[in-house]
């Protein structure tokens, strides 16, 4: 299973796909692609946001992802402004998604952190030390952006296998009950 994951951004959107050697969640994983999508900061945001939905149709397009998995929107009281832009990145995000029919996860960042490195509040470093670990990489992904999306894609991944796995197991044991 191929599964792209996304660390939405107005000025760096990191992806990154994976793949699952077999179909359980303790299957392992494979880095097939991964960076970031730069956009100009010095740019009208409408004019971001369309790069964006090209270049994430691009990447949709050459890795094929069985699975999308986007960060959820988090918010800190003290930067609104920051919530509401990153919002216009995940809603051009996850248009691209649907328009190419993809199936979508939306994690919260603290599951993921928790998920990959132990901890909900875990560091960027230790993040990307996680990631480094579970890919087998050699050297610590970066930016953060790349590996917040080699996260992303890995944790949702497992997740969506492991759903699959009880729906199974609950489908066989109600047609037995």
């Amino acid at each position: 299973m191929r599964v792209l994951g996304i660390d939405p951004g107005l000025r760096l959107t990191g992806f990154a796909c994976v793949a699952f050697g077999k179909a359980h969640p303790g299957a392992e994983v494979s880095l097939l692609d991964a960076g970031v999508v730069r956009l100009d900061d010095k740019t009208a945001i409408a004019s971001r946001l369309c790069v964006l939905a090209r270049e994430l149709s691009d990447l949709i397009d050459h890795n094929a992802p069985e699975l999308a998995c986007v960060e959820a929107l988090f918010s800190h009281y003290q930067n609104p402004r920051t919530a509401i832009v990153m919002a216009h990145a995940r809603g051009v995000i996850l248009h691209e998604i649907a328009r190419k029919g993809i199936p979508l996860v939306e994690l919260p960042p603290a599951l993921v952190k928790k998920s990959i490195a132990g901890n909900g509040r875990a560091t960027k470093e230790a993040v990307q030390r996680a990631v480094k670990i579970e890919l087998r990489l050699s050297t610590l992904p970066t930016p953060s952006d790349v590996s917040d999306a080699m996260a992303i894609a890995t944790v949702g991944g497992r997740r969506h296998l492991a759903d699959q796995m009880l729906d199974t197991k609950e489908t066989r044991a109600g047609a037995h009950g």
